[in-house]
């Protein structure tokens, strides 16, 4: 079995900080982690990290595209594109994004995202996707296309996971049959995620009281906290075990409420996500289509054309962990949580993903401390960059 040698690694884990580090890794899995010097034999991998910060893979939940490409793009080659622009962002479990889009759009994403998986999954996994839509609040557009728009069908989700997993879905609860549509999701496995919302907190609590758990980005197209309603906004900080998604670019959401979400919410329930478009990794003027709206990205933004709402990020994960450390000063090992573990958790899987740990898959990204950007990053074992 291949063995591989990281040394000279300051490792950020969850409750973990720990400096000139060596990690062990057997096959896919972490076979040790310590201050104590190992000796290469003969076909080790060794691998000087030199002092750079060793973290779990990044495991984003919301993610459309990345290098001109997008997860609902007829091309089947998107959603390698997406992987690969994902793979060199740290990221090495993510969820494929759809958009509101039409149920033949939606199905020949899962198709792609079937067929990377039949061609060995090359650059970071994808255990399965995120339905964003099509069942959504049309006052809650975003920059989501309201033509697309319509009522919630367990049928259509049935239609979709048979061709590939589904694992996610944001819907708007108070949509009919909303709260009933969050039980139905939970008994397929799929998270239900309260998004794109005009939800007052009395109509999340029956979708609540079955199961719901999950906020998609949240502060962004939901109910805003009010003093005589405080819609979604105020249930994200009411409700402790509502798992937040936080896009930490200091665009989507200002400093000031970073350090809010951060430093009053519960860590185990807060979700970093990168929320990226085909523009991420692209230069400024960058002009592109999103389910049929126009974009354009402009000083780091991502906007509608029209009425110039926000359309999603450029973040990378990274960057974002960066970010709110920055804002907050809360220590890197308390932080590292919310970009992997997580996620992990809430996928069921936090048993072997999320931690540098002993007996945990060895997904690892080394990040440099003074770019916030990876140097190399490992999926199952082998280094892919």
């Amino acid at each position: 079995m291949q063995k591989t040698i990281i040394k000279n690694a300051h490792v950020i884990s969850p409750s973990v900080d720990l400096e000139g580090a060596t990690i062990v890794i057997e096959g896919k899995k972490i076979k040790s982690v310590g201050k104590k010097a190992v000796v290469a034999k003969p076909g080790d991998i060794v691998v000087d990290v030199k002092g750079q910060y060793v973290m779990p893979g990044f495991i984003d939940v919301h993610t459309h595209g990345a290098n001109t490409y997008d997860f609902c793009d007829a091309d089947p080659k998107a959603i390698f594109e997406l992987a690969k622009g994902k793979l060199e962002e740290g990221v090495t479990s993510f969820l494929p994004t759809t958009l509101t889009v039409s149920n033949e759009e939606l199905k020949v994403a899962a198709k792609n995202a079937k067929a990377y998986a039949e061609a060995g999954m090359p650059y970071s996994k994808v255990p399965g996707i995120h339905l964003e839509g099509p069942f959504i609040n049309v006052k809650c557009c975003g920059a989501q296309n309201p033509a697309y728009v319509r009522k919630p069908s367990v049928k259509e989700v049935k239609e979709i996971a048979k061709i590939y997993p589904v694992k996610a879905i944001s819907y708007a609860p108070e949509t009919e049959g909303g709260a009933k549509f969050a039980k139905d999701m939970l008994k397929m496995g799929v998270v239900p995620s309260c998004g794109h919302t005009g939800a007052k907190l009395a109509d999340l609590m029956p979708a609540y009281k079955n199961g719901l758990r999950h906020m998609t980005h949240f502060c962004n197209q939901m109910t805003p906290l009010h003093h005589r309603e405080i819609g979604m906004v105020g249930a994200g900080f009411l409700i402790e075990d509502l798992n937040t998604e936080v896009i930490c670019d200091k665009i989507h959401l200002c400093p000031d409420m970073l350090k809010l979400i951060f430093t009053r919410r519960s860590l185990a329930h807060i979700q970093m996500i990168t929320d990226s478009l085909r523009c991420s990794h692209c230069k400024d003027g960058y002009a592109f289509t999103m389910g049929g709206l126009e974009v354009k990205l402009e000083k780091g933004e991502a906007r509608l054309v029209k009425g110039g709402n926000l359309a999603g990020s450029t973040l990378w994960m990274g960057m974002g962990l960066k970010n709110v450390h920055d804002v907050t000063g809360i220590p890197l090992k308390d932080l590292v949580r919310t970009t992997s573990w997580n996620q992990a958790i809430e996928l069921g899987c936090g048993d072997t993903l999320g931690k540098v740990e002993k007996g945990f898959t060895a997904d690892l990204v080394v990040i440099n401390p003074k770019s916030w950007k990876p140097s190399a990053v490992f999926v199952d074992g082998s280094q892919r960059i």
